[in-house]
């Protein structure tokens, strides 16, 4: 048979370079003994919808540890919703990646983190794609569009895979890129990859608003949504399925499809009406992919979580005004506020995705040492459940209020 297509790949080291900025730093990588390089991976790529190929040429960070390599290659399908390319599951998991020593790739596998293009998002942050932010390093890249983009994305982990030494290759996506492994899974399925972490995807798939589920495609996919992407604008609620052997579905209670710890110092940037989600996504995304990687090297299976409980076209509320059900952190099980995955009404759509923070009509506790206690009580919960990891506990814990 012949062998199967990858990218090849060359430094990029011409002009300045367009980072993928995040307004949370993250780790220090020099620090974890990370290098961070920037490739320009080459192919011939297939069109998933039409026996078609075409040359491209696109862009690929790789952050990898200079030694202690797990074997792991996290791969994320970066994101383009704002017109240029955005890595918002690196900013959720890097803490995780780093403790465990994987290797990280991030991929423009969309014609608009490349060439440009309309944003789905206005964030007034300026021209998107490579090309257009700068010519000299990136004037030579060429994307034949996003129907090529899933044997794109295949070929350069496949490509990575080799050249780091990879025994397990991990795909990551968030928001429109989780839409896109939606797709991939659909049309693909498992291909290289030994398993997939879908990350608040929409109801919909790429190229495609229908309700879309994911199949049963040999490998372990673990799908974690945000109370905030049930209903409204990216109305998950219809695309529900149960699990299964291969497949687990996580509905995080109080939180939003973005939240503070994406936006950081920069909340106020965003302008809107309320304080943004102040949920904990963050570490119930670090849990999966924990789990995500032992259930593909053949440890046990993700454990299941209970759905968030909806009522007709609305949630089922506790007394507080936080949602019930899904995945419980101590945000919602020891409230100090209400966390919603909605913006009020009106809200510019940018802040719809941010969700709001509200305070609580009356103190859930009688004393500061009560609350602390149920809030310590709420985070050994969780981390006894499978939703948050033992490594994580003392962050939670500084987030007490």
């Amino acid at each position: 048979m012949p062998e199967a297509p990858s990218a090849t790949f060359t430094a990029l080291t011409s002009g300045n370079g367009v980072s993928l900025m995040s307004a949370n730093p993250g780790p220090d990588l020099g620090a974890h003994g990370y290098d961070e390089t920037e490739l320009r991976a080459a192919g011939t790529a297939s069109s998933y919808a039409e026996p078609a190929t075409a040359p491209y040429a696109t862009r690929v960070v790789v952050r990898r540890p200079t030694a202690g390599f797990s074997g792991t290659l996290v791969t994320e399908w970066l994101n383009v919703s704002s017109g240029s390319d955005a890595a918002p599951d690196w900013t959720y998991l890097a803490e995780e990646i780093v403790r465990r020593g994987h290797a990280w790739a991030g991929v423009s596998a969309q014609r608009t983190g490349v060439e440009g293009g309309a944003a789905r998002v206005a964030t007034g942050l300026g021209p998107g794609g490579l090309k257009v932010q700068d010519p000299q390093r990136y004037g030579d890249l060429t994307h034949p569009g996003d129907r090529y983009s899933f044997d794109i994305f295949t070929q350069v982990a496949r490509g990575l895979a080799a050249e780091v030494g990879a025994d397990c290759v991990l795909a990551i996506g968030e928001s429109q890129s989780a839409a896109a492994l939606t797709t991939y899974l659909n049309v693909l399925g498992a291909s290289l990859f030994d398993g997939f972490l879908v990350h608040s995807r929409p109801g919909g798939a790429l190229h495609t608003d229908e309700p879309t589920l994911v199949p049963d495609v040999g490998v372990p996919v673990i799908v974690v949504q945000t109370e905030g992407d049930l209903f409204g604008r990216l109305d998950f609620l219809p695309a529900r399925q149960p699990d299964a052997e291969r497949f687990r579905l996580w509905e995080v209670a109080g939180a939003a499809h973005a939240d503070l710890f994406q936006i950081g110092e920069l909340e106020s940037f965003l302008g809107c009406p309320d304080p943004v989600n102040r949920g904990q996504q963050a570490y119930v995304v670090r849990a999966a992919l924990r789990w995500l990687e032992g259930w593909a090297r053949g440890g046990p299976a993700a454990p299941s979580a209970p759905r968030l409980t909806v009522t007709g076209d609305d949630f089922e509320r506790d007394p507080h005004g936080n949602v019930l059900g899904g995945v419980r952190t101590p945000a919602v099980d020891a409230p100090a506020d209400v966390l919603s995955g909605y913006a009020a009404p009106g809200a510019s759509p940018i802040c719809a995705l941010f969700g709001r923070t509200l305070a609580l009509a009356a103190p859930a506790y009688g004393s500061r040492e009560e609350y602390l206690a149920a809030y310590t009580a709420a985070t050994d919960a969780a981390i006894a459940a499978g939703f948050v990891l033992p490594e994580d506990r003392d962050a939670v814990l500084a987030e007490a209020r």
